[in-house]
């Protein structure tokens, strides 16, 4: 199966024929899903080289003139190497882009941790207006890219990775789904986290909800599952674990609740190893992750990852 990323560049490529206002801004890294797209409009798809904060720059600036820029790199050199501009340059001139990342927490754990930005959405939520977008498969990538491109001139991120889940599932953009429900509380799983969190809770007798669109937070889905199932939560990110847990508190803020949030940890893991061996690292492997929510909902102690 061909990965989120493999889905971008043709997905974009696609758009730019069909929509004149679309243009593409590149560091370099993906440039060569784009030397056809290049060919057929070289006047919007621009490389800038090595040169992130420039990368960001150039996407504002082509905001201005009233295109709808997608600005694509890793994840670590799109929002938190110069996170300077997405802040000035798109946010406080009130500047719409489609930031379109790749890398995730640690897709490529042999790049080591300046490849890595497990921190990325958290620091996106200290701006305002930004919608997120974190598909769990390629079939959910291509879809929310089209919604993104779509979404006037809002500023929108779309967080892409190699992990996914088996199958896809029906998105809209916009709300949690329900994918199974129960009476024992509420699991909300993020993107590719769905599927871990589907064999971790069998039995348990919990709601999941999927959460792809987690910008803005779903708080009516939420609380309409707690009717149910009682409002014990656990979020289950693959990015910095807490990085929910705020919005789930003010969606319940009227309601006694208990919150749980799932993720990765912030101590850094300094040997390269697999992708697998990251998340069983950060206990977001369906074995850790039963333990920690069986453990939450029962009351007792929830382990600690690294």
């Amino acid at each position: 199966m061909d990965t989120m990323r493999d889905r971008f560049a043709p997905v974009v490529s696609r758009l730019l024929d069909e929509d004149p206002r679309v243009a593409v801004v590149l560091a370099e890294i993906g440039k060569d899903g784009f030397a056809e797209a290049r060919r057929r409009h070289p006047d919007r798809v621009i490389n800038v080289g090595i040169r992130e904060q420039l990368l960001v720059g150039a996407g504002a600036g082509l905001a201005l003139t009233g295109m709808r820029p997608v600005v694509h790199t890793f994840a670590s050199f799109l929002v938190e190497r110069p996170f300077e501009q997405v802040k000035l340059d798109l946010g406080h001139q009130g500047l719409g882009a489609v930031l379109v990342s790749a890398a995730a927490s640690f897709d490529w754990p042999a790049g080591g941790y300046t490849h890595m930005a497990p921190g990325d959405v958290a620091l996106l939520d200290t701006l305002d207006g930004w919608t997120v977008h974190v598909p769990g498969h390629p079939d959910e990538a291509e879809t929310l890219l089209r919604h993104a491109v779509a979404a006037g001139d809002d500023r929108v991120y779309v967080r892409l990775s190699v992990q996914s889940n088996a199958q896809a599932r029906p998105v809209d953009g916009e709300r949690f789904t329900t994918v199974r429900e129960g009476r024992s509380g509420v699991v909300v799983a993020v993107g590719p986290m769905l599927d871990a969190v589907l064999d971790a809770t069998e039995g348990l007798g919990v709601t999941v909800l999927y959460a792809t669109t987690v910008r803005p937070f779903d708080a009516a889905a939420l609380r309409r599952a707690t009717r149910t199932a009682g409002s014990d939560v656990v979020l289950v990110e693959p990015y910095l674990a807490g990085t929910s847990t705020a919005a789930a508190n003010e969606a319940l803020s009227d309601v006694p609740h208990r919150v749980l949030g799932l993720g990765v940890g912030r101590a850094e893991l300094r040997r390269y190893g697999t992708v697998a061996e990251h998340t069983a690292a950060q206990g977001l492997d369906a074995r850790s992750l039963r333990e920690r929510i069986s453990a939450f909902l029962g009351g007792g102690p929830v382990s600690g990852r690294a």
